[in-house]
């Protein structure tokens, strides 16, 4: 019989998340932001980017594939233009750094554009979007990565994911990946023993469509658009590796490692823009328009099947607002890979919600 997991109150579960990093040779503040970025994207329900990542961060720490102690380096600053060499540092560690200097930029200049390249992942992009944000800017993340995508038309991976984020200082926040789920979810799947997932998530490797996540992992995931339209998620995820990858001078998708094939560092290349509202308009001007403009979509009567509209970050934050007052569920399989980690690197566990 499985064993029932509680839900975990965030604060006890960033702290069991940091202890463990910090146990596996990762500095202050490194733990504490990567604890913090993982534990958030629990709380918004995107699981798939949340602590179940732990496990294979730390056998990359362990495999050598992470350098732990850099914040990575400035390559070159032109004006509003910054090319930052994350030197294989901790994802989270860079993304933070990036972050910095495209609102630093953003200030003088009223943009900021950062590319990185030599990086890891750094979790969920919207935890960067909102970062640069909720400084009053409105923020574009980027990230490239390992191939599990195939072009539109082709059946073998050239591309990875891709995500996009925009965020802006007020209540829209846009996540997404150019495929029609994220990497993580197959995965996840595949943890849990599923037998099946969804109709147009992926193809198998003769490029015909597929419910099985391990035929999946062994094809490639659909684009946005799926069979029909899929030309469209293709090119998005084509504009941003030459908004990353290709501009920064890091490696492409076809260079890219893996996570979760160690000897190799990832080498994934992000990008951070951030433009200052104020060098446009005033923020609180800004700010009554996007509440105007939210509040005509909002306006339109649901379709059937539907009881209201919501717009791009909604959904995410009303779990959030249910997630901090009564936790964060961990499935079976999340929770058992987390103790594993935590008694191979000595940490306690703990017992429940506090």
């Amino acid at each position: 019989m499985m064993e029932e997991v509680p839900a975990i109150c965030p604060d006890v579960l960033k702290h069991f998340v940091q202890n463990m990093l910090l146990a596996a040779g990762v500095p202050q503040p490194a733990a504490g932001i990567t604890s913090d970025s993982l534990v958030s994207a629990n709380l918004r329900g995107v699981d798939s980017h949340g602590v179940r990542l732990l496990p294979i961060y730390i056998a990359q720490l362990r495999a050598g594939d992470l350098n732990v102690t850099t914040r990575g380096r400035i390559i070159s600053e032109n004006r509003a233009c910054l090319v930052y060499d994350a030197e294989n540092g901790i994802g989270q560690v860079t993304a933070a750094e990036c972050c910095h200097h495209a609102l630093r930029l953003a200030q003088t200049y009223g943009i900021g554009l950062v590319v990185a390249r030599h990086a890891n992942h750094f979790g969920a992009a919207a935890y960067w979007g909102a970062r640069i944000a909720n400084h009053g800017a409105i923020a574009v993340v980027l990230c490239n990565a390992s191939r599990t995508v195939a072009p539109w038309q082709g059946r073998e991976p050239r591309m990875g994911t891709n995500p996009i984020c925009i965020a802006v200082p007020g209540p829209w926040l846009l996540d997404m990946s150019t495929t029609a789920v994220a990497a993580n979810k197959i995965f996840s799947a595949i943890d849990r023993n599923a037998d099946s997932i969804p109709d147009g998530w992926a193809m198998d490797r003769s490029g015909r469509p597929t419910n099985d996540p391990r035929e999946a992992l062994q094809g490639s995931l659909l684009p946005l658009g799926g069979m029909v339209a899929g030309h469209k998620g293709s090119g998005l995820a084509a504009a941003v590796e030459i908004l990353t990858a290709v501009l920064s001078g890091g490696q492409l998708a076809g260079e890219v490692g893996s996570m979760r094939r160690h000897g190799k560092p990832v080498g994934v290349s992000h990008t951070f823009l951030a433009i200052q509202v104020e060098h446009l308009m005033p923020l609180d001007q800004f700010r009554s328009r996007l509440d105007r403009f939210i509040a005509d979509l909002k306006s339109s009567p649901p379709a059937q099947g539907y009881t209201e509209v919501l717009v791009a970050g909604e959904p995410e934050w009303r779990i959030e607002q249910t997630r901090r007052s009564q936790g964060i569920p961990l499935p079976d399989e999340v929770w058992n890979a987390l103790k594993q980690s935590a008694a191979e690197l000595g940490v306690t566990v703990p017992s429940h919600c506090a």
